[in-house]
Formats: C-alpha cells, sequence, structure tokens
C-alpha cells in the first residue's frame, strides 16, 4: 500500500482536492439556491435533489470545458509553437524527437509502427482532450439551455429550444468568461517559468539552469 501511494501521489491527491471542491461547490450551491428561493417566494429544494438541478449542472461542466479546452490547445500548440528559455517549450533548436516509429523493444506495440492506428496513437493525448472538451460543452450547453427554460417558464415566457439556445449570448458570456482565464494562466505559466523555479518540480527548470535555457 505504501508503495502504491508513493508511485500514485501526485493523482490522489489531485482527485481527492477535485471530490472536495466539487462537494463544497454542490454544498454551498445549494444554500444559494435556497436563499433564492426564499426571495421568491418558493418552496426549497432538497440537498440530493438539487444534484439534478440544471444549474448546478451546466456550471460544473462550464467549468470542466474550459480545463479540457486549455489543455487540449496547450498539449498540440508546444508540439508545433516555441517559448525560449521557458521549461514549458520543446527546445527550437533541438532535434524532433518523434520523426519515425521508436526501435525500444518496451516501447507500446502502437510505437513501433507506422500507419492510421498508429498515428492516432501518437496523437491520442490531444485528441483524447478534445472529445473530452466537446463533451463538456454539449452537455455545459444542454443543462443551461434546461436552466433558461425554467426561468423562462417561471416569468411566463416561452422557452428557447436547445438547438436555438446554441446561439445566446449567456451561453457564449459563460464559455468566454472561463476560456479567457485559462489562456491567461497558461500564458503566464510559460512566461514565468522563464525566470522562476520551484525546486524539484518537473515542471521547472532546475534551479542552478540558466535563464535561456530552454525546456525542463
Amino acid at each position: 500500500m505504501v508503495r502504491f501511494l508513493k508511485r500514485n501521489g501526485l493523482t490522489i491527491v489531485l482527485m481527492a482536492m477535485f471530490a472536495a471542491s466539487l462537494v463544497g461547490q454542490w454544498l454551498t450551491g445549494w444554500r444559494v439556491a435556497l436563499q433564492d428561493l426564499r426571495r421568491h417566494g418558493e418552496p426549497g429544494i432538497g440537498l440530493i435533489s438539487y444534484l439534478s438541478d440544471p444549474a448546478f449542472i451546466s456550471t460544473v461542466f462550464e467549468n470542466w470545458e474550459s480545463e479540457f479546452l486549455q489543455m487540449a490547445v496547450y498539449v498540440v500548440l508546444t508540439a508545433y509553437l516555441f517559448q525560449h528559455g521557458s521549461s514549458e517549450s520543446k527546445d527550437p533548436d533541438a532535434p524532433e524527437r518523434d520523426v519515425l516509429p521508436s526501435k525500444a523493444q518496451d516501447a507500446p506495440p502502437l510505437a513501433r509502427r507506422a500507419g492510421p492506428l498508429a498515428w492516432l496513437y501518437a496523437h491520442s493525448l490531444g485528441l483524447v482532450l478534445a472529445l473530452l472538451f466537446m463533451a463538456a460543452f454539449v452537455l455545459h450547453w444542454v443543462f443551461s439551455a434546461k436552466q433558461a427554460a425554467q426561468e423562462a417558464a417561471e416569468h411566463g415566457q416561452a422557452a428557447q429550444g436547445v438547438l436555438a439556445y446554441l446561439a445566446d449570448p449567456q451561453l457564449w458570456f459563460e464559455s468566454f468568461q472561463n476560456w479567457q482565464s485559462e489562456f491567461l494562466s497558461t500564458a503566464v505559466l510559460v512566461v514565468l517559468s522563464i525566470v522562476l523555479r520551484q525546486k524539484n518540480s518537473p515542471e521547472s527548470k532546475p534551479v542552478a539552469a540558466p535563464d535561456s535555457k530552454t525546456g525542463a
């Protein structure tokens, strides 16, 4: 067990922090929903029932969407673009790492061959992150549309269909307010890693490395 925890500690701690944050969002979001319902003289909603509330589900996937977009874009852009001196960039003067199929005996089978399956494997990280982004965006869109339909019904207005809601400014306002922060934080990390260090982190250059060194 100790060996397992040591080898998987990063994922375990991050997933525990994710779970704690999600529970925190659930509990505090429920309290906010109760306050809003009281202000409008409407009956409250149960804690468990709140888990299926479109407003809650929409906000969850709204945030996941921006995170997966950030990671997908970053993984793909770092394959082609450079930032001199950054630990987050490849060295533009270094030779290409993956020009030919791998000849290493311990390489995965798909890495030792050519063809469509090998291409998919060679680009699988970016592709899966892009698919996760699209799935999260669709769920954000659908549940935001359901939330908007509920609000329209409460005000005696006609609700938009899910497809029509795709052109609603509110949906894109929610997306862009998250996307801009993700791209900013990534750009800041790229630039700060040129001159700043974090001892023993693989995301940082060695503490004694010169600022001009590119790559971790």
